[in-house]
């Protein structure tokens, strides 16, 4: 299986897309400006206690408190308390775990009230981030996280990722880690550490221990709410995640975000360094790997797959819910039975890669199209499992009840990708009625002349839908050529798929937008001319 990542970097987000084999498994958008990610860590104050809750709401600075329930306090909160009281009060000495006698961990099935008390300074780390009215949760268990290892203060165990199948490799990281960490640190050693040398594993612990004692010094200087530690690179820390040293390819659309993944890769995995490519032709990248189609033809309510059958997925505050349909399938099995196993197949082959793709969490309900036999009820839930087995959040799924429906639990960390496919009219912006689309040509020719003339651009980039630009560029004295050959050859045209039929934007020599859009953007030069002539009878 060929699989690439391909890296679109825009102003204000930066997108993911997995690609296995050409075909779209995985969409990750990143703000560039994120805040209350995922790993994060803030210096909060406790805003209020809930007993009945058994938790606490705290101030991190977001719009919604966010949530910090008992559980989340980690076993060994009594000595990060005391760690943490001595470090903030004591501004002249920074007190050292490993020198710390750690506390007994405490009661399982302790209150809230017992440990916190409103006002009290907290150093919490984000282990959810804010979902619809929902503000983020939190753990002040702080983790670390490295692309070996991930370290945890006030621990004591090492514990080793269960995909090292091999017993000899786990003694063998056990032993390494043993003779290395710190005292008081515990470790979770990760898939990726199998069969690294012991030189590597320690860089990566100084680094991140080094990582604590800059997050603790920053507590020690501010004022709550306060962001304390963030990934460098929120790029890099969805790479970190996701890279595997089986891509053919990871092509990176900025030179800056090139050098950056070029960098991380040439660290963990030096002889694939050549994998990362910068892309810089003027057509969007999405476009060049036939992303954007998938993507509109992905995302919405209604999904086909094979031979005219399809899922509806609808999405309420609680759960997910698909709905398998058969269709007018061209080629149905002669029996009903053998016709809905063979449906039901394919559609969990999709549901796989929607869940991965959307990232669905929480509850997702399916309902399966119904079958008699409980051969195949068995071989649908055995087949659902094994598409599943690939997807890196944590899941559970149930067989086939007697209605037909497979429930499935799927971890949830982020709001679930929500990508809309209906585009709005860019030129009545759903009112409903629009200037004539044939005089679209006029305004984008105006458009050029007052870029090129008034602001004095040059060397700018115009994206317009393809059907747009084929036919402005159709001929050999095309319409493009006459424009260029007018307006001084300052600009280019290029198709864009993800833009609308009659929607366009423009990019400067320096990457950025530049805003041209008027809710009459289509404004016809007739309209115009008429208007000249009417001014002209009136002077006469």
């Amino acid at each position: 299986m060929q699989s690439e990542l391909i890296v679109d970097v825009q102003p204000k987000e930066v997108s993911i897309a997995l690609l296995e084999d050409g075909r779209l498994v995985s969409l990750q958008k990143e703000a560039r400006n994120i805040s209350y990610a995922v790993g994060d860590i803030y210096l909060a104050k406790v805003k209020k206690l809930m007993p009945g809750l058994n938790a606490a709401f705290v101030n991190v600075g977001y719009e919604k408190d966010a949530f910090l329930h008992y559980l989340d306090l980690g076993p060994q909160f009594d000595s990060y308390t005391s760690f943490l009281t001595q470090a903030l009060d004591d501004k002249k000495h920074l007190p050292s775990i490993s020198k710390m006698k750690l506390e007994p961990d405490i009661d399982k099935h302790g209150a809230i009230a017992d440990k916190l008390t409103p006002g009290q300074e907290l150093m919490v780390q984000i282990v959810k981030e804010p979902i619809s009215s929902k503000g983020p949760r939190l753990t002040t268990e702080i983790s670390l996280t490295g692309r070996y290892m991930v370290l945890i203060p006030f621990g004591d165990k090492i514990s080793i990722s269960q995909k090292i199948k091999t017993t000899e490799e786990k003694v063998r990281l056990r032993q390494l880690m043993e003779s290395i960490r710190p005292k008081n640190f515990g470790i979770i050693i990760r898939t990726s550490a199998e069969g690294k040398r012991v030189a590597e594993l320690n860089s990566e612990l100084k680094t991140l221990l080094q990582c604590w004692e800059e997050t603790v010094e920053k507590a020690r200087k501010a004022n709550p709410p306060a962001l304390i530690f963030e990934e460098e690179s929120r790029i890099v820390s969805v790479l970190r995640d996701i890279f595997s040293p089986s891509f053919e390819s990871i092509w990176v659309n900025d030179p800056d975000i090139y050098a950056q993944i070029r960098k991380y890769v040439s660290l963990i995995a030096p002889d694939r360094a050549d994998i990362v490519k910068l892309y810089n032709k003027p057509e969007p990248i999405f476009d060049e790997f036939s992303i954007t189609k998938q993507i509109k033809s992905s995302f919405g309510k209604t999904v086909s797959f094979r031979s005219g059958a399809y899922i509806i997925i609808e999405h309420t505050e609680a759960l997910h819910v698909i709905d398998v349909n058969s269709g007018n399938r061209s080629k149905g099995a002669p029996d009903q039975e053998t016709n809905a196993l063979e449906v039901n197949m394919r559609a969990a082959d999709e549901i796989a890669r929607q869940l991965r793709l959307r990232d669905m969490g929480g509850i997702i309900v399916i309902d399966f199209i119904d079958m008699n036999k409980v051969e195949h009820r068995q071989a649908l839930y055995e087949h659902m499992r094994e598409v599943m087995a690939t997807d890196r959040a944590r899941h559970n799924i149930l067989p086939l009840s007697k209605f037909g429906l497979m429930q499935i639990t799927r971890q949830r960390v982020r709001p679930a990708l929500d990508i809309t496919t209906a585009e709005e009219c860019p030129s009545c912006f759903g009112k409903g009625v629009i200037q004539p689309s044939l005089l679209f040509t006029d305004t984008l020719r105006e458009k050029l002349a007052y870029l090129t003339g008034e602001l004095d651009q040059s060397d700018f980039i115009m994206y317009v839908h393809p059907y747009v630009d084929a036919y402005i560029k159709k001929g050999i004295i095309s319409t493009y050529r006459r424009w260029r050959m007018e307006l001084g050859r300052k600009f280019r045209i290029v198709p864009d798929q993800s833009l609308a039929y009659l929607q366009y934007r423009v990019i400067d020599k320096n990457g950025n937008e530049i805003d041209l859009k008027e809710e009459r953007d289509v404004e016809s030069s007739a309209t115009k001319n008429k208007q000249k002539a009417k001014n002209r009878n009136k002077e006469e």
